[in-house]
């Protein structure tokens, strides 16, 4: 917690003046008690009405006071705790964006959802409680004493006896429930993992008739962390009557012994009640601290959750501002030399030495079977991935020295997934460009092919998109993220396996007229279909990772095996159909 406390600097001058009005609020709690005894000890016992109506006015106006104060102080704790959660949020998501996929696999996406949310939500709340009342328990319970020794010094030996027991009980009970407080964080990543699981694949879920198994694997990860839950419930429910039972024994002791001196004339009426109030004050100061320091260890935890985030150094560096280092490589276009790259914890490379070069005005494509490393190649480009050994090159500059920002703003990129967001349709398409006109978008539909289902949507381009593109089908939404990255009229364009859902007339007019459109762009093809690939003027064959060939269409079918079987497998499969 003392790492993220950086995150309250702006807010120095709310938390300090917050300090300040707690203080205040103590103060005039501290003195009800001293107008009450005086009160009752001057006038009801002389029965001075006028006195009574005169100290019973300041005392409804401490009160109102004190009213203010707290009112105050709870705003800017408040403004605060709120201030400080938004700007780690803030601060996580962005660092979160500059993870390459590693990082993500690495951490998890539930995870990450809920160190984003609930963690940072549990140090939010503490950081409130600390102002409220770090300044609060501590000068409730030692004013409290002194004004109850300043009253009676012979009565105050009853808290010699029962402060201990409380603190004791506390101690006893935070003990016991602080472990508790650590594993409910991890149990409720993997309630969340399972929840995420269960709602992406929901389709598969049903075709597969496996609802009742789902419901039961989130039943146990529900139970799992249900289970805790009631143990701290029953920690903190067995803590209010522990602690209720000491104040209450200590308040009939205090009457008793209480009772004793006033018979003996050595106390007050207004004394013994005030003494109650200022015992009572002392009581639940002390339960204040232990709620905070209950609070603090699974903040803590919290806390280390949410710096091991941001403490994460991305494998991907933007390398923005550093000293360029001179071009060795004057030939345009995207250049391959001897790439190799493995995957964490992986036992081979999942690319090998791959060298070739992608021109400006051709169509390169790159053909495989599955697992052959296709996806992985172009991954390498945009830096979601950086090459273990060899280098890439984007005319001339290898792109590890490229900042970020500019690599990807050359790139119109179209992944294996075809992904949209909640929105318009105009929207997603603009998502690539937000600079793009209505016409600009319109033109970029169309050479994706899909300006005719769109016109068919109740409201053209401004029809609604679901989440995650739910109301339309794979191929429709495979033609938005095509279009999606035509609009950005990019230097490079990579499409991973954006054919795949498409038929093959629509395939062949896509591709007819990605070929006129995207006059001296890179364009780089992943593809499974040997008709998608059939006119490229470059076909790279990857086979477990390396290149098993590299030629046009009449060239691989003279001289590489690999190409030769994948051409054969899929026309016996077309004839077939």
């Amino acid at each position: 917690m003392i790492r993220l406390s950086r995150y309250l600097k702006p807010y120095m001058w709310p938390a300090i003046f917050s300090v300040i009005f707690v203080f205040l609020q103590s103060l005039a709690n501290l003195y009800l008690p001293t107008l009450m005894s005086d009160i009752v000890d001057t006038g009801i016992v002389k029965g001075d009405l006028p006195y009574i109506y005169k100290m019973g006015l300041w005392m409804l106006l401490v009160t109102l006071i004190a009213g203010v104060f707290t009112v105050i102080a709870n705003y800017l704790a408040s403004k605060v705790a709120a201030g400080f959660g938004r700007d780690v949020r803030n601060s996580m998501f962005a660092h979160v964006e500059t993870f390459s996929l590693k990082e993500f696999d690495v951490v998890g996406t539930s995870s990450l959802i809920t160190r984003t949310t609930n963690d940072i939500a549990q140090v939010e709340q503490v950081y409130m409680m600390i102002l409220k009342m770090m300044t609060m328990a501590p000068l409730m319970c030692i004013g409290g004493i002194i004004m109850a020794v300043y009253k009676d010094a012979k009565l105050s030996l009853v808290l010699v006896v029962t402060l201990p027991l409380l603190i004791a009980g506390i101690t006893v009970l935070a003990k016991k429930g602080i472990p508790y407080f650590k594993a409910i964080q991890k149990k409720m990543d993997r309630m969340n993992l399972v929840l995420r699981e269960e709602l992406t694949g929901i389709r598969v879920i049903r075709s597969f008739n496996r609802t009742k198994h789902e419901i039961n694997r989130f039943d146990a990860a529900n139970q799992d962390i249900t289970q805790t839950s009631i143990k701290i419930n029953q920690i903190m429910a067995a803590a209010m009557p522990l602690m209720m039972l000491i104040m209450n024994l200590s308040t009939v002791a205090i009457v008793w012994f209480g009772g004793l001196r006033i018979n003996s004339g050595s106390m007050q009426v207004g004394d013994l009640m005030a003494f109650i109030q200022y015992a009572m004050q002392i009581m639940f100061s002390i339960l204040m601290g232990a709620m905070m320091f209950i609070m603090i260890p699974r903040a803590q935890v919290s806390a280390v959750r949410v710096n091991e985030v941001l403490g994460i150094r991305p494998d991907i560096i933007d390398d923005a501002g550093r000293e360029m280092k001179p071009e060795v490589e004057k030939e345009r276009g995207v250049i391959f030399n001897d790439v190799t790259y493995s995957y964490p914890g992986a036992e081979k490379p999942a690319l090998s030495h791959i060298s070739f070069t992608a021109r400006p005005g051709e169509t390169t494509a790159i053909i495989g079977g599955t697992g052959a490393g296709k996806s992985t190649l172009l991954n390498l480009i945009p830096r979601f991935f950086d090459t273990a050994r060899g280098s890439i090159r984007i005319d001339g500059r290898d792109v590890r020295d490229i900042p970020l920002e500019e690599l990807r703003s050359m790139i119109g990129y179209v992944p294996q997934k075809a992904v949209l967001f909640n929105g318009t349709v105009a929207e997603n398409i603009r998502y690539g460009n937000e600079q793009a006109s209505d016409e600009e978008i319109r033109e970029a539909a169309r050479i994706a092919q899909a300006d005719e289902f769109i016109s068919e949507m109740g409201e053209g381009y401004q029809s609604q998109i679901a989440q995650g593109g739910k109301n339309v089908s794979g191929g429709q939404k495979q033609r938005l993220a095509i279009a999606r990255a035509l609009v950005r009229k990019a230097e490079i364009n990579l499409l991973d396996d954006s054919f795949s859902a498409l038929d093959y007339r629509t395939d062949a007019r896509l591709r007819a007229e990605l070929a006129k459109q995207t006059g001296e762009s890179i364009l780089i093809i992943v593809a499974q279909r040997v008709s998608t690939v059939l006119h490229a003027d470059k076909i790279i064959v990857l086979d477990d990772g390396s290149v098993a060939g590299i030629g046009t269409h009449e060239e691989l079918m003279g001289t590489c095996p690999v190409y030769q079987e994948i051409v054969a497998s899929q026309l016996k499969k077309e004839e077939l159909a």
